[in-house]
């Protein structure tokens, strides 16, 4: 079956199918669509008052843009992507998935920026990461804030960071500009060479720390190692 967008109009069916009580696999056959089709469209537009079809077709619209940077791949590739997502699969096992079924190849990179759009309009792809960190409670009230904690030093990162094997293992470099006080500071994430830069105005270690935890936000159960350079 190939992959279409659902319209305004599809979206109001479901919305009044949904209402009456009818199952996914019912609203599927009425509307000749694919049940994942259905699945996918209630897990990730709706709200917290449910599943209201306008508000649902403006935040697909939404997320369309901000995915419109992302490269190119088709609609039933990026189905796929998030049907496994679904599935607790890693990107690893999505990878080679399309691979070895001669689907159109994603990049890390291409899946991320895509799972990263996804979640500045609201989405929740983010959430299906299969990364394992177990976040450990303060050992005290002090402040904080501005301090990266753990950081490795090149020397001590253990292997399985030097062979690439997961997604998670950090590195973060300050770019100096011009004058000694503005920088720029870089995190690039090993295996899919996702980078993002942040500006701090003042190249502090209260600025800097706090630029890392800004960029590391958005990936805090997937963060392994951060390795800097200390600079």
């Amino acid at each position: 079956m190939i992959y279409t967008h659902l319209t305004r109009d599809e979206r109001y069916q479901i919305a009044i199918f949904a209402k009456a009580n009818f199952n996914q696999s019912e609203i599927a056959k009425m509307m000749d669509r694919d049940k994942s089709s259905i699945s996918r469209e209630l897990r990730r537009n709706r709200g917290l008052r449910g599943y209201r079809p306008k508000q649902a077709n403006d935040k697909a619209q939404e997320r369309r843009l901000a995915c419109a940077n992302s490269p190119r791949a088709a609609d039933s590739t990026w189905a796929v992507v998030e049907e496994k997502l679904a599935e607790a699969w890693s990107l690893e096992q999505i990878s080679g998935h399309l691979e070895a079924s001669h689907q159109p190849g994603v990049s890390f990179e291409s899946l991320y920026q895509y799972i990263y759009a996804d979640k500045r309009v609201g989405g929740t792809l983010h959430k299906t990461l299969r990364c394992q960190k177990t976040r450990k409670k303060r050992s005290s009230g002090r402040e904080r804030r501005g301090t990266i904690s753990h950081q490795v030093s090149i020397e001590l990162r253990p292997d399985i960071v030097l062979e690439r094997a997961r997604f998670g293992d950090w590195e973060a470099d300050l770019v100096i500009g011009a004058g000694q006080k503005q920088a720029l500071v870089t995190i690039n994430e090993r295996v899919s060479r996702y980078s993002i830069i942040f500006h701090v105005p003042f190249k502090t270690a209260q600025a800097v720390g706090d630029a890392l935890i800004t960029l590391l936000k958005p990936f805090a159960h997937c963060v392994h190692t951060l390795t800097t350079d200390n600079g």
